[in-house]
């Protein structure tokens, strides 16, 4: 299957009877279920009955599951015809779950957070990108990236931490936004590097939050210090994608206002582009131009944006179905873009696929017809997941 470009669905190869041999949380073989038996009498088996359908776990490469408190006002205003920035003069908006999250300790995060990690689980998501980005000051990010590792160490789920330091400017900061970056470059990743707490960077490039100026500078040092960069781009006005192209960043996310000039310049990159249906669902507004992306030879991922605000819901599958409705996605490219695409956003290319080498994260469909999976738009759900072999539901 390739990772750039539209995908039909006769590419996807579709195994009757199928088995999966496995060795430590490795895939060995793929094949026919008799054959594979017959080849290798000495293995145990797992014998699944009844109609099943089997799936690589999805990855979600884009969330922000580490907060603590709700925006349910917010959603009211925005639903009742209240504008973003009057939300915000509210008192709603980032800053407000900035608050809230400064307010509960690690550990609260950590639980909170765990909660939202294992109906993550249940729904067949093996693997979560978590980001940081409520704290806004050194040591609150410490603080939430501190709950993510703990998390981590309590459930089989692998966890991708990221620091979004640069989501916006705090309002308790006193200087300018390029002042406030140049203390996330002095004061905070150095710190993330020696303790091991994230391997990424992410910035909010958006009019409300950091241009692209300060933004360039900013990734390009974070780079130097050994992190992935991500940026999260496009998704009001342009300039963010081109910014995260330029900078050689893993993912460009959002692109809801990517035009045909940013659509070309993703597709001739090596950044994956990442649509974001659950913010468009939350906001009410469009959806990424997720067909001329893959149509121009994109590589396209599809996450679930899981946060307080304006994507709450955090169902990835059902968002990805109705992106698929509205943009006319195959099943495929759907599949695709919940998988190997995605983890490759991440810069994993051990997962997503079901084949020899890759790590053994999978789920099992009670259907008989992959096509269901999308045609119930997420309301059917897996019945088994695992990861690297491993079972983590059972119902």
């Amino acid at each position: 299957m390739p990772l750039k470009g539209a995908i039909m669905d006769d590419q996807l190869q579709v195994i009757s009877n199928g088995g999966v041999l496995i060795d430590n949380g490795l895939i060995v073989e793929v094949g026919d279920f008799e054959t594979l038996r017959k080849a290798h009498p000495k293995a145990e088996i797992e014998e699944i009955t009844g109609e099943q359908v089997l799936l690589p776990g999805f990855v979600d490469c884009h969330t922000h599951l580490c907060f603590a408190g709700d925006r349910s006002k917010d959603y009211a205003m925005r639903i009742a015809g209240k504008s973003y920035l009057e939300i915000a003069k509210a008192g709603g908006g980032i800053w407000d779950s900035v608050t809230q999250t400064r307010q509960a300790d690690k550990e609260l995060l950590a639980e909170l957070l765990l909660q939202r990690i294992n109906r993550h689980a249940q729904d067949g998501v093996t693997t979560i990108e978590i980001k940081s980005g409520y704290g806004l000051k050194i040591e609150e990010e410490l603080k939430q990236l501190g709950a993510i590792k703990i998390a981590a160490a309590k459930t089989r789920v692998d966890l991708v931490p990221t620091c979004l330091a640069a989501h916006i400017l705090p309002k308790d900061f006193g200087g300018l936004a390029s002042d406030y970056l140049e203390q996330v470059l002095n004061d905070l990743l150095p710190r993330i590097k020696k303790e091991n707490l994230a391997g990424r960077v992410d910035i909010f490039i958006e009019e409300s939050a950091f241009n692209t100026s300060d933004a360039t500078s900013y990734l390009r040092v974070a780079r130097q210090m050994g992190f992935d960069v991500t940026v999260h781009a496009d998704q009001f006005t342009t300039g963010g994608s081109e910014v995260a192209v330029n900078v050689g960043a893993v993912s460009a996310d959002h692109l809801e206002a990517s035009g045909e000039k940013e659509i070309k310049r993703l597709a001739a990159s090596e950044t994956v582009a990442v649509a974001l249906p659950g913010a468009s669902i939350g906001l009410g507004m469009v959806f990424a131009p997720a067909r001329k992306l893959l149509r121009a030879g994109a590589c396209l991922a599809i996450a679930s944006d899981w946060n307080p605000g304006s994507a709450p819901m955090g169902d990835l599958l059902m968002q990805a179905a109705v992106l698929s409705t509205f943009e006319k996605l195959t099943t495929a490219e759907v599949f695709a873009g919940l998988t190997y695409r995605a983890a490759k956003a991440l810069n994993l290319h051990n997962r997503g696929t079901l084949e020899k080498g890759k790590l053994a994260d999978m789920q099992a469909y009670p259907c008989k017809d992959h096509r269901e999976i999308l045609y119930h738009q997420g309301k059917l759900k897996p019945n088994r997941v695992w990861r690297k072999s491993e079972p983590l539901i059972f119902e």
